[in-house]
C-alpha cells in the first residue's frame, strides 16, 4: 500500500484539502482524509508543500496512431479510400510504443481517448486507454468510446480530389443520414431474423453503427463552423443518438443552441494556427463562453496537431480566454471522464476510484511548476529524479 500524505489535493469532486493524505490499496483509492495513520507496511510518500490532482485526460487525441517523429509508416489515422468506415477500430491501430504517449504520461496525461481522423464522413470507432502499458490490450479503459463522424472541409476536400460523392455539405450530411437509415433498417431486420432463428448475414459496417442508433457509443463528431454544428445536431435530434461535438471552433457562436441540446463540446486545439477556412474564428474565449452558456466542456490536444504533454499550458491559456480556473482544470480531468463516460474510474479523486495521480511541486497551471511524480493504477510510473519526494 502506498500512503501519500500532507498534500494539497485538488480532488475535482465535492471537498479539497488544503493539507490531506491518500492511501492507495489494489491500485484504488482507499481513503482520502486529512489525516492517516501511517502504519509499518505502507510505502510513504511525503508530498507536503505540494500538490495532488486528478491523472490528467486528454478527450481527443491521435496517438498511437499518428505516430510521432516516423512519417507516412506511423500514419494510420485515416483508411480514404471511402467515405464510410466505421468499421475501422482504433485499437488496431495504436502503437504504444509512440513517443508521444510516455512524453504524455511524464507530463502527467494518464488517460486519453485516441481515434480515426476526419478524411471520413464515418471514420471509424475510438478507444481510451491509460499511457501506461506494455501492449493496447492492457492499456485499454473503454473499448470502443464513440464512433468518428466529420463534417466540413476535411471530407469535402478528400471526396472533390476523388472526384465523388460527398463533395459538399449537403453530401456529407446525405452520406450520414443515409448510414444512419440503413442502420436502423438492420437493426430490424437482424431482430427478427433473429426472432424467427432465421440465417442473417451480418454486416461490418453497420454492427458499428447500430452502437450509436442502441446509445450504446456516441457519434464523436468533428465539426468546425457554426453551421455544421448545428447541422450536427439537427441529425442527432431526427435520429434520436448521443452525440459530443469534437473541436467545436465556432461554439461560442451557437453556445445557446449547443446547451440547449445538451451536448458536450470537447474544445481545440486551441495553440494552431488558422491553417484553414474553418479555423478564421479560432480563439481560446470558446471554452469559457461555452462554460458560460452551461455547456459542459473538456479541452482537446488533437495530438499531433498540439501535443497532448501541454495540456495544463492549453487550460492555462483558455483561463486567459475567459474560463475560471476551476473550470479549466475540470476541462482536463473529470469533465473529459464524464464526457467519455469513464468517470466511474478516472477524472477525480475519490474512493474507489482507479489511483491515478499527479504531483506538482506548485500550480499546476504554471508554466515553471514541476510534476514530481505521476501515478497510474497504483503505481509511481514516473518520478522527477532531482525531485523532493
Amino acid at each position: 500500500m502506498i500512503l501519500i500524505k500532507d498534500a494539497k489535493i485538488l480532488t475535482m469532486a465535492d471537498k479539497e484539502f488544503e493539507k490531506g493524505s491518500i492511501l492507495i490499496k489494489d491500485n484504488k483509492i482507499a481513503k482520502i482524509s486529512e489525516y492517516i495513520e501511517i502504519k509499518d507496511e505502507y510505502e510513504v510518500i511525503d508530498a507536503e508543500g505540494c500538490i495532488v490532482m486528478p491523472g490528467l485526460i486528454d478527450a481527443h487525441t491521435h496517438l498511437g496512431i499518428e505516430e510521432d517523429g516516423i512519417g507516412w509508416e506511423g500514419q494510420d489515422g485515416n483508411e480514404m479510400t471511402d467515405p464510410v468506415t466505421p468499421q475501422l477500430r482504433a485499437i488496431d491501430a495504436v502503437n504504444p510504443a509512440d513517443n508521444a504517449i510516455k512524453e504524455a504520461l511524464k507530463n502527467g496525461v494518464t488517460t486519453i481517448m485516441t481515434g480515426p481522423g476526419s478524411a471520413n464522413v464515418l471514420g471509424g470507432e475510438s478507444t481510451v486507454i491509460k499511457t501506461a502499458g506494455n501492449t493496447i490490450d492492457e492499456m485499454v479503459l473503454k473499448n470502443p468510446a464513440g464512433l468518428k463522424t466529420a463534417f466540413g472541409e476535411n471530407p469535402k476536400r478528400v471526396y472533390n480530389e476523388q472526384n465523388k460523392l460527398p463533395s459538399t455539405r449537403m453530401g456529407i450530411a446525405a452520406v450520414l443520414r443515409e448510414n444512419l437509415m440503413k442502420a436502423e433498417d438492420y437493426i430490424k431486420e437482424k431482430e427478427t431474423n433473429e426472432k424467427e432463428e432465421n440465417h442473417f448475414n451480418r454486416d461490418i459496417k453497420m454492427e458499428s453503427l447500430a452502437r450509436v442508433i442502441k446509445k450504446e457509443i456516441p457519434l464523436k463528431v468533428h465539426a468546425h463552423r457554426a453551421d455544421d454544428i448545428m447541422t450536427a445536431i439537427r441529425i442527432a435530434k431526427e435520429f434520436d443518438i448521443d452525440i459530443t461535438l469534437e473541436h467545436c471552433t465556432e461554439g461560442h457562436k451557437v453556445a445557446k443552441e449547443i446547451a440547449e441540446a445538451d451536448i458536450p463540446a470537447v474544445v481545440g486545439p486551441s495553440m494552431t494556427g488558422r491553417v484553414k477556412v474553418e479555423l478564421s474564428d479560432l480563439s481560446f474565449k470558446t471554452a469559457g463562453v461555452l462554460a458560460e452558456a452551461g455547456v459542459k466542456v473538456a479541452l482537446m490536444s488533437d495530438h499531433p496537431v498540439i501535443p497532448t504533454k501541454n495540456a495544463t499550458i492549453y487550460a492555462a491559456l483558455a483561463i486567459k480566454g475567459g474560463l475560471s480556473e476551476k473550470e479549466a482544470l475540470k476541462a482536463i480531468t473529470i469533465n473529459p471522464a464524464e464526457i467519455l463516460k469513464i468517470d466511474d474510474r478516472v477524472g477525480s479523486i475519490e474512493e474507489g476510484k482507479d489511483a491515478d495521480f499527479v504531483i506538482f511541486n506548485g500550480n499546476p497551471l504554471d508554466i515553471s511548476t514541476d510534476i514530481i511524480k505521476v501515478i497510474i493504477n497504483g503505481e509511481v510510473v514516473e518520478t522527477k529524479k532531482d525531485g523532493n519526494t
